[in-house]
């Protein structure tokens, strides 16, 4: 028997045995066991179809033997196997999934199925609500004191809020993370990092008097940090908008990227600096 039709078999037994009567709810426990086998079977067939919708009648069996831990978990399989599918029913799935976490205290266990959530969003470039649920995942790891973990979602959550034009969401965190960081000596290396794209930002809003206020900040949360590539970026940028210098601009960056490759992300946000420039210096032209 092919392990497709193994998985029929298995779930039409564990169906029978359900629409059957039993003592003491143990029919429940045998029709787990049934849609348990049944759904490994479809797994290894790669009917991921079927595997799902068994993992889901799987977490209602052990809804119905009050076993919620077993329940939620069914549910993330049954996510994992629709992720091959369909984004949506594997959201879906796991929305349950961490639902039924947070109602036995496994706030960890939310946490980690709320940045699954995120990521599938992001994959779909459903921004908006991949955001929604980093955040959430931010704050539950937050609350369990993860805070490497709490770090990377806040750090997407910044990342897509400058892409959305959001620049003092993205700001607040970088700075909040910066100032986090410096507590732990494990954690400063990255700090000049969290401050550059924090500059960045303020860059994007075009108040040079606002950037320059941040690098006096900066100093002071960070004496080192002015004497970094990062911090001679921002500076030189800065002053490369006050002057309205295009060229001064250019070469800047281009001087900070030969050494230190912007990723794609800082290089979005500096051409739109670049762009404002740019329509600065053509209006002072036009009034020339």
């Amino acid at each position: 028997m092919d392990l497709e039709a193994k998985g029929d078999d298995l779930e039409k037994k564990a169906e029978k045995k359900l629409n059957g009567w039993a003592f003491f709810g143990s029919k429940h426990e045998d029709a787990a066991d049934l849609f348990d086998k049944a759904a490994n079977n479809f797994k290894l067939a790669k009917s991921w179809e079927k595997a799902g919708s068994t993992y889901v009648k799987l977490s209602q069996c052990h809804l119905k033997l009050d076993s919620k831990h077993e329940a939620a978990s069914a549910y993330v399989d049954a996510a994992h196997c629709y992720k091959k599918t369909s984004t949506s029913e594997a959201i879906s799935c796991l929305v349950q999934a961490v639902d039924m976490f947070c109602d036995i205290g496994r706030i960890s266990m939310a946490a980690r199925y709320l940045k699954e959530i995120a990521e599938l969003y992001e994959s779909d470039a459903n921004i908006e609500k991949s955001m929604e649920f980093y955040q959430k995942a931010a704050d539950f790891f937050q609350n369990e004191d993860v805070t490497t973990s709490a770090n990377q979602c806040n750090q997407k959550v910044a990342e897509f809020a400058a892409q959305l034009e959001q620049y003092q969401t993205s700001i607040d965190i970088y700075e909040g993370i910066a100032r986090q960081s410096l507590k732990n000596n494990l954690l400063k290396y990255g700090v000049k990092g969290h401050l550059l794209n924090a500059g960045i930002c303020h860059l994007c809003k075009g108040d040079v008097v606002a950037i320059t206020n941040a690098l006096e900040r900066y100093q002071e949360m960070d004496p080192t940090f002015s004497g970094t590539r990062e911090y001679k970026l921002l500076a030189d940028i800065a002053a490369a908008i006050d002057e309205e210098d295009v060229a001064k601009f250019t070469d800047v960056v281009k001087e900070f990227d030969s050494m230190t490759p912007l990723d794609s992300w800082k290089t979005t946000l500096l051409l739109r600096v670049k762009e404002k420039l740019k329509a600065k210096e053509l209006e002072e032209d036009d009034l020339t």
